[in-house]
């Protein structure tokens, strides 16, 4: 029986040692340094739990040993099982959410990007390996783009455009391709499958965010004004419909 609580308490203890490390390291991979800040937050908020936890168990041993004058090899046992538990528990849950796509392209833009990241990562495992390839690439070019943004004024109509092309046209054109079904996705329409289209979109997409950064680096807000609205019209007006990526009719 002993040997049996101390095997679960010894699983328990790796299981929570595990998960602290995934949580440390930002769980999946991240595509860029703001969701990497983000994952950062929440493992600094689960860590504050977990001490607290610890915290609350050990004060409430000392008030039973006082009580009780002492709480004996079982009740230290117990104790021990109850940290173990505890601190599996915290380092588990709660589970870092997904932005939803609806609130990707809200607060400042540091925010924005680390959402829009969050959002391309949780995307990736249902993506096919070029689009993955390019959704990496761009999560990096958001890391320069939020930083560029962060020095102009958020009512600027360029700012607004960008803001879109990032927080909605971006996450819309993935979540356009992860709405046809997975058997329809290699079929050709127009010489070219769903998973090809996606990719041919965001390379245009990475394109024109790497266009914009190097504008903003020169300063040229109305040329970022014209492209802004150049963007919003390409990819705002025809991302309903996603013509590019809809699924190949069926006969």
């Amino acid at each position: 029986m002993a040997n049996s609580s101390a095997h679960d308490s010894d699983r328990i203890l790796a299981e929570a040692r595990s998960s602290l490390v995934r949580q440390q390291a930002g769980g999946r991979r991240s595509i860029g340094k703001r969701s990497a800040e983000l994952k950062r937050q929440h493992f600094g908020k689960k860590a504050a739990r977990m001490a607290m936890s610890v915290g609350v168990l050990l004060v409430g041993a000392m008030v039973a040993g006082m009580i009780l004058d002492g709480i004996g090899v079982t009740g230290v046992m117990v104790l021990g099982l109850a940290i173990i538990a505890a601190l599996a528990f915290f380092a588990k849950y709660p589970k870092m959410k997904v932005p939803d796509l609806s609130a990707l392209n809200t607060g400042d833009v540091r925010t924005m990007v680390g959402r829009t990241e969050l959002w391309l990562e949780a995307q990736r495992p249902a993506l096919p390996a070029p689009a993955v390839q390019l959704v990496d690439q761009i999560g990096v070019q958001l890391d320069g783009l939020g930083l560029q943004l962060e020095g102009i004024d958020p009512a600027e109509p360029a700012a607004v455009e960008v803001r879109k092309l990032v927080g909605e046209h971006l996450p819309g054109m993935v979540e356009s391709y992860r709405k046809i079904p997975q058997h329809l996705r290699r079929e050709e329409r127009g010489g070219r499958n769903a998973d090809q289209q996606l990719a041919d979109g965001l390379a245009k997409i990475s394109k024109e965010i790497d266009e914009i950064t190097r504008q903003l680096a020169a300063g040229d807000l109305d040329a970022l004004a014209v492209r802004g609205r150049y963007l919003d019209y390409r990819y705002g007006e025809g991302l309903e419909a996603a013509p590019q990526l809809e699924a190949p009719k069926v006969y």
